[in-house]
């Protein structure tokens, strides 16, 4: 039988917001386990205490923005429109029913201008990682990290190759002073001669750039497997205990993944307070600089193992040649001495080069097997990691090692995923270093807030 429903939209109801809500909501359940009011204490000091128009309140101008990351809706306008029709984000904005819902233009104002520089999503986040920490969600002891690429609003055809200044990273500031004890342990010690200043290599100033003119702080992205143009990295750091991220970082797309590590683990070291005994990390961190500096701190990294080695053009490898650490040399096979002669700097690492005599090489029979036609005497180059790398990775192979990768590949690698396929991690709408850190901030702590909630029951 045909039912036709006429006139039903022009009933009058006596109901409440609080009527619309399912009790087993989620956000009822975010409701209840975070208080948000600590938002007002945060940006105090940006409004005007007694002039001007009321303004819209913060905390339901925060509360818009997760809205939009919690559920994967990308633009602004589209978040607006939702909120309009869906009960369960009005009563979590605190809006009534018949409240208007703030413009969409106006909470990207109030973003870009009011809140820019103010890293108020930062404490945002880490107010949540606090509050997991309290709730024994997550104790910093197991930290895995790794990087994803985020595509920047920029286009391809505004590109351009410039001449930029080398920047000085935090990475390269370490290994600097690494370098420096080492040399000076040696020249202390009258293994090498002092470094005159005249003959220092420095590197070129300057480097070439590809650079977009819409999003000058991206950066291009080339890596197997992986789109190339402008992009951003996401720096991510997650506690292996139920998987929330505890640190947010990002770069541009050129930056080395190795780059910013140390600095981040020293941050959430201090800033934190996190006790971290264990990390581990994809090969890309694996340098042998990290692995001492987190000997140094009492870490133990675990990272992928070695898929290569050195590579020979001769017979003798260097472990054909015997060490003798009292007189600080290497002895060939044909028992003649390789002698300490100096400390040179690659560009992520800093050798000890031990050099035969050429003399000794010359009259060698064993000449054609150990030393190549382009030189004339046998060289051997020596991290001065090498022994921190070694040490670390003692435990590679056991049940320690396996089950703290595959962590990693769960919780880093699935946190990825779930944050692009839901929380607005695959692109970027904003430029700018400061908004993309905004963004992924916001995609992080959505998933900090799901996994929280989730744990609580």
């Amino acid at each position: 039988m045909l039912t036709e429903r006429t006139g039903v939209q022009i009933k009058m109801h006596c109901i409440t917001l609080e009527d619309l809500v399912p009790e087993e909501h989620f956000l009822r359940k975010l409701e209840a386990a975070v208080d948000f009011s600590f938002i007002y204490d945060e940006v105090r000091d940006l409004y005007c205490p007694d002039n001007g128009r009321p303004g819209i309140d913060p905390v339901a101008l925060v509360k818009y923005l997760l809205v939009g990351y919690l559920y994967g809706i990308e633009s602004e306008r589209r978040i607006e429109q939702e909120i309009q029709v869906n009960m369960a984000y009005r009563w979590f904005l605190g809006l009534d029913l018949d409240d208007r819902v703030p413009d969409h233009s106006t909470i990207s104002q109030n973003r870009r201008r009011r809140f820019q520089g103010e890293n108020l999503f930062r404490r945002l986040f880490e107010h949540i990682v606090h509050l997991c920490m309290e709730q024994a969600l997550a104790d910093g002891k197991v930290i895995l990290s790794d990087s994803t690429h985020v595509k920047a609003n920029a286009s391809f055809k505004a590109n351009v190759k410039v001449l930029a200044e080398r920047e000085t990273t935090h990475y390269m500031e370490r290994l600097d002073r690494y370098e420096a004890l080492e040399r000076e342990r040696l020249e202390a010690s009258g293994a090498i001669r002092p470094q005159r200043t005249g003959r220092v290599k420095k590197e070129s100033a300057l480097t070439e750039r590809t650079v977009s003119a819409t999003d000058p702080d991206a950066g291009m992205l080339r890596r197997p497997g992986k789109p190339e143009g402008m992009h951003y990295l996401s720096h991510q750091s997650v506690d292996a205990a139920h998987g929330i991220v505890v640190d947010v970082a990002v770069t541009p797309g050129n930056r080395n993944d190795s780059e910013p590590y140390l600095e981040r683990i020293e941050y959430m070291r201090e800033h934190l307070g996190l006790n971290i005994q264990t990390a581990g990390a994809d090969s890309a961190y694996g340098t042998s600089m990290i692995y001492r500096a987190m000997e140094d701190m009492g870490i133990r990294l675990h990272t992928p193992g070695t898929t290569g080695g050195a590579t020979y053009k001769v017979e003798f490898r260097r472990e054909d040649f015997r060490y003798e650490q009292a007189t600080d040399c290497f002895v060939c096979p044909a028992g003649r001495e390789l002698a300490l002669r100096s400390l040179e700097r690659e560009h992520y690492n800093v050798c000890r080069v031990y050099r035969a005599d050429r003399k000794d090489c010359r009259s060698c029979p064993m000449l054609q097997r150990c030393v190549s036609g382009s030189h004339r005497s046998r060289t051997i180059r020596v991290n001065i990691f090498e022994d921190a790398v070694k040490r670390q990775r003692e435990a590679e192979g056991t049940p320690a090692h396996k089950r703290i990768l595959n962590l990693r590949q769960i919780w880093c690698e699935g946190s990825f995923a779930a944050q692009k396929w839901i929380h607005n991690l695959r692109r970027l709408f904003r430029r700018g270093l400061e908004a993309a850190e905004d963004h992924c901030l916001l995609s992080a702590t959505a998933l900090n807030l799901k996994r929280m909630v989730k744990c609580l029951g």
